[in-house]
C-alpha cells in the first residue's frame, strides 16, 4: 500500500542530528528507517478526544515523531479519569484535558507541534478543523461524535481509525470507503435505542482496556502514514480483556450506505438527533440539589428514585433512594406509585432526564429530576459522597 501522506510535503522533511539519535530504533527497521522516519515526521494526525483511547494514542504517535498531532477536547480532567487517561496527572484534576495533554506529549518529545481545540466537534466546526490533517482517530465516548467523524471521513476521503471499549471489552477498525473498505454506518446505520448503549448508560471500563485498544489504533495510523503492512481496512479487530481472545471479523461495504454506498443521501455534514442524546429539557421539570436538600430535610413525601446501575450504587448513594436503572425502568413503572411525587436523580442530570421522559409519557403527573446528579450533591452539598 502506498502512504496517505502527499509525497511534495514528506520530499521537503529532513531530521535533525538530535531526531536521529531519538528515533534510531526505527531507523533500523528496514521497512520504516530514515525515509519512514520523515513521512512521520511530515505527518498530521486529529485525535478526537484526550481520554481513554487519546491518552495512548497521542502519547505513542507523539514517541513515534508524528510531526503534527491535533486533539480536540473540551473537557476537564477529572479525578475519576486518573485510573485510565495518563495523559492526565492527579496536579492536573481541574485543567483542560486539551492543556494537560499538550503539557504531557511536549515532555515525552518537544519535537513534535501539537494543535488543540478546546470545542466540541460539531458540523459547523469538524471540516475547519480536520482540514489540515491527514487522518482521524476517534476517540470518542459518544455516538453523536463518533457518527460525525465517521461522516467527515468519508467526504473528506481520509481514513477513521475507529477505537471503542466498554468494560472488559475493545473493538479496533480503520473505516476507509476510498481505499475499499466499509464506514462505521455501513455497520450501524442508525444509533441504538435509549437503554442500550454501554457508553451513555456510563457502564464502566478495565482502566488498562483503553490502553491497549488506543495502542492498536496508534498502530494502524503508523501503518497508514508509512504505507507498510496490512491496515484493518474490511476487518474489525474484537479484544475480549477476561479471556484474551482476539477475534477479527470481516466487513463489508453496503451499497445502501447513506454516506458511502452507491447512491449516497447524506452528502454534506449534519449532527442529527441520536436516541441517546438528552430530551428537551424545556419539557421536563428539574430541580437542583439545594431544592432536594431542602425537600429532604423537612422529610416532605416522595419517591426518591436512582436509575444509575446497581455497581454505581455500591460507590455513593442517597439515602431512602428507589433504585430502578434506566435500563429497567419501562419494565418496572409498576413499582412506582403513579399518586405520589417522583424525583429522580442519575450520576450528572442525563439519565435521570431520560427516566423523567419515560414517566412522563407513561401518565405520572408529578415528577421531575434533579440537575447535575449525585456527583453535583457530592461537590455542592456533601463532600462524603464519593464523586466519580
Amino acid at each position: 500500500m502506498e502512504s496517505i501522506i502527499p509525497q511534495e510535503r514528506f520530499d521537503e522533511t529532513v531530521l535533525s542530528t538530535e531526531e536521529k539519535q531519538r528515533y534510531a530504533r526505527h531507523l533500523t527497521i528496514p521497512d520504516v528507517g530514515l525515509e519512514g522516519q520523515k513521512k512521520l515526521k511530515s505527518a498530521r494526525v486529529l485525535c478526537i478526544g484526550a481520554g481513554g483511547l487519546g491518552s495512548p494514542v497521542t502519547m505513542y504517535l507523539a514517541a513515534a515523531g508524528i510531526g503534527d498531532i491535533g486533539i480536540v477536547d473540551f473537557d476537564t480532567v477529572d479525578f475519576s479519569n486518573l485510573q485510565r487517561q495518563l495523559l492526565h496527572d492527579t496536579k492536573d484534576v481541574g485543567k483542560k484535558k486539551a492543556a494537560s495533554a499538550v503539557e504531557r506529549l511536549q515532555a515525552i518529545n518537544p519535537e513534535v507541534k501539537v494543535t488543540t481545540y478546546e470545542t466540541r466537534f460539531s458540523e459547523e466546526n469538524a471540516e475547519e478543523i480536520a482540514a489540515p490533517y491527514d487522518l482521524i482517530i476517534d476517540g470518542t465516548d459518544n455516538f453523536e461524535t463518533r457518527y460525525l467523524s465517521n461522516d467527515l471521513a468519508v467526504l473528506t476521503g481520509k481514513p477513521n481509525v475507529y477505537g471503542s471499549i466498554f468494560r472488559f471489552e475493545g473493538q479496533v477498525s480503520v473505516f476507509a470507503p476510498h481505499l475499499g473498505g466499509p464506514c462505521y454506518r455501513c455497520l450501524f446505520p442508525t444509533p441504538p435505542e435509549p437503554g442500550q448503549v454501554p457508553s451513555c448508560a456510563e457502564g464502566g471500563v478495565l482502566g488498562v482496556l483503553p490502553g491497549i485498544v488506543g495502542c492498536l489504533q496508534a498502530n494502524e495510523a503508523i501503518k497508514l502514514l508509512l504505507g507498510i503492512g496490512e491496515p484493518l481496512v474490511g476487518r474489525l479487530v474484537h479484544f475480549d480483556a477476561l479471556a484474551f481472545r482476539f477475534r477479527e471479523i470481516k466487513l463489508r461495504r453496503d451499497p445502501e450506505c447513506v454516506v458511502c454506498g452507491e447512491n449516497p443521501s447524506l452528502t454534506e455534514l449534519k449532527e442529527i438527533e441520536f436516541a441517546c442524546k438528552m430530551p428537551d429539557s424545556n419539557n421536563l421539570r428539574e430541580i437542583d440539589v439545594h431544592q432536594l436538600k431542602v425537600r429532604m430535610e423537612k422529610e416532605e413525601s416522595f419517591v426518591l428514585l436512582d436509575v444509575r446501575e446497581h455497581d454505581e450504587v455500591e460507590i455513593c448513594k442517597l439515602s431512602e433512594s428507589v433504585v430502578i436503572p434506566l435500563g429497567e425502568l419501562p419494565d418496572r413503572l409498576s413499582e412506582l406509585d403513579k399518586d405520589a411525587e417522583v424525583i429522580i436523580h442519575c450520576k450528572a442530570g442525563g439519565r435521570s432526564a431520560k427516566a423523567l421522559a419515560i414517566l412522563n409519557e407513561a401518565g405520572f403527573t408529578d415528577a421531575c429530576h434533579v440537575q447535575g446528579g449525585i456527583n453535583a450533591w457530592s461537590l455542592e452539598i456533601d463532600s462524603d459522597v464519593a464523586h466519580y
